[in-house]
């Protein structure tokens, strides 16, 4: 929550003083529901600076979507859509959401078009020859789908900034559509017309860092990639849909003896870096889309080749049966660990210049790592809070480390067993951090168990009554013997002893003076801790006496 002082207003040109008045106003959490209760819309996650030409990771709006209770642990499915600008990639995904929000209400998988009059809304899109969607979005609805297995995914739908606009330059194209190729699952690389060369001579930039990174880890980088060509003018030669476009850029990508070594090299860097290339040839939308401005989306305006393949292309995309996870080095990705390589990404592009391809690999492996420790420390956390956090009942301090000892060797465990970049010796520093945190919760744990014993709230002024009875009996002793001076000595310890035990009372019903507080808590802990000792010893010693006394009858009675 967050405090507002209200102090007051204005009325007839005076200040009219006003009793002051605190207002609890709620403020919405990382990880809370309270998203799904607003209306969905595009979150902006990765903010442009277009002056600086830089990029800025807006880290709570992220949270917000990726930490919902619901979805967080869910592995995700990441739908991005890249490309030049101004080529429908809004528009394209506006029907993706349609689809979804049809098969949430459980329409059909043929006819989730809506109606024929309805406007098309969703990320924001118009027509017109100046860009429109700037960094990256995603839409703020995770949606969960149940795949045909029975298990739960987590689907993201994310729009991308338009590339080569007379705004960016080829490092700040370059950014947007590398970091959406990293975190997304499926990646539908946007064309218009045809697939030019200069298109695959783009697409080489953001697959050398694939490439480089397979070197290390032996794993090609990037899930599928979606060659969506739109506008289709040849359907004679291959037609629209998925068969006529795998035919098409099979010879598109296909590697002849004849072509130049670059050429060939892009093609090959295509097929090392995706595990799975695709291409859906698309038709016209018709003339209307294409020149009138008041054009908004209405089933009416758009031709009726374009939405039947439309039926085609969305179901193939997010159809149940065809998500695919998001995996990096083979280890499916959740939404929790998503937010790690956004952040661990977005730090690699704020530099100067596009980041060498190593570097993506040590980002990689970072946020691999720090995604592994956030989920071996949640395992210790979830664990110890069953055993003493809340209102759970106090806890033997012997019992209480048992525990930690067990929990925390379950989440080391848990640590070295999820798949990681970097190797042994890279992983062991977050080990080391993952145990100082482990200690840390410990500590917290110790703590708010020991604030339930009861007996430890008194602790303090036990000690200090029994001091003060003790030195007024040795007073009493003291002054019966003939010992005046050391009678009136013991009275003004008892005198200083009580003057303590008060201002300690009053210390904790006020709040005020805890340093002194804190002063009387440790020397009176100090004064237990001298007294245990001692008589501990005592103890032994009379112990290790009898044992000696004991030990000559023993001998004479075995002889």
């Amino acid at each position: 929550v967050s405090i507002r002082l209200c102090y007051g207003h204005l009325q007839r040109g005076k200040r009219r003083r006003e009793p002051c008045k605190f207002v609890i106003v709620p403020q919405e959490l990382p990880g809370s529901d309270t998203m799904s209760s607003s209306k969905p819309g595009p979150v902006q996650i990765v903010e442009v600076h277009k002056e600086e030409h830089s990029f800025e990771l807006d880290e709570q709006a992220l949270q917000r979507v990726l930490l919902q209770d619901h979805v967080r642990d869910l592995d995700a499915v990441v739908v991005s859509v890249a490309g030049a600008f101004r080529k429908g990639k809004s528009f394209l995904l506006d029907f993706m959401l349609r689809y979804m929000y049809s098969q949430k209400e459980g329409g059909s998988s043929t006819n989730w078009l809506g109606k024929e009059d309805e406007p098309l809304t969703g990320f924001s899109w118009r027509g017109g020859s100046d860009p429109e969607t700037t960094g990256i979005q995603i839409w703020s609805e995770v949606f969960t789908v149940e795949k045909p297995d029975g298990k739960k995914v987590a689907v993201i739908l994310m729009d991308t900034q338009g590339a080569f606009d007379s705004q960016s330059t080829v490092k700040d194209c370059a950014t947007i559509f590398a970091l959406s190729t990293m975190t997304s699952s499926i990646q539908i690389y946007n064309l218009s017309q045809n697939i030019q060369e200069d298109d695959l001579q783009q697409l080489q930039l953001f697959t050398e860092y694939g490439r480089l990174a397979m070197d290390e880890i032996f794993l090609k980088p990037f899930q599928t990639l979606m060659f969506l060509v739109r506008d289709w003018s040849f359907p004679y030669e291959y037609g629209y849909g998925k068969p006529g476009g795998a035919k098409f850029l099979e010879k598109r990508l296909k590697v002849k003896e004849h072509q130049h070594e670059e050429i060939q090299n892009v093609r090959r860097h295509i097929h090392s870096c995706f595990t799975n290339v695709s291409c859906f040839l698309l038709p016209h939308p018709g003339l209307k889309v294409a020149t009138s401005p008041n054009f908004d989306g209405r089933l009416t305006d758009i031709a009726a080749e374009f939405k039947e393949e439309l039926l085609k292309l969305i179901p193939s995309v997010l159809d149940s049966r065809s998500l695919m996870e998001k995996e990096i080095n083979g280890s499916k990705v959740t939404c929790r660990g998503l937010l790690e390589y956004f952040k661990a990404y977005i730090k690699i592009y704020q530099g100067e210049d596009l980041p060498h391809p190593k570097s993506m690999l040590q980002a990689t492996a970072e946020a691999n790592n720090l995604a592994a420790v956030a989920s071996a420390r949640d395992l210790y956390y979830n664990s110890m809070e069953q055993t003493c956090g809340g209102d759970k009942p106090y806890v033997s301090p012997d019992i209480l480390e048992e525990r930690h000892n067990q929990y925390c060797e379950a989440a080391l465990e848990h640590f070295r067993k999820i798949k990681k970049m970097g190797g042994k010796e890279y992983s062991q520093r977050y080990q080391e951090e993952l145990e100082r945190e482990i200690a840390e919760q410990f500590a917290n744990f110790s703590k708010h168990n020991e604030s339930k014993n009861i007996f430890s709230a008194f602790r303090t002024p036990a000690v200090l009554f029994a001091a003060v009875a003790a030195l007024y009996m040795a007073s009493g002793v003291a002054g019966f013997v003939g010992l005046d001076v050391v009678a009136q000595l013991f009275n003004c310890v008892v005198g200083l002893l009580l003057i303590a035990l008060l201002t300690w009372g009053y210390i904790k019903y006020s709040g005020q003076y805890r340093d002194l507080g804190g002063v009387i808590d440790s020397s009176a802990e100090y004064i237990l801790d001298q007294a245990t000792a001692h008589m501990g010893n005592s103890t032994r010693r009379a112990v290790r006496d009898a044992t000696a006394v004991g030990a000559p009858t023993e001998r004479k009675k075995s002889k």
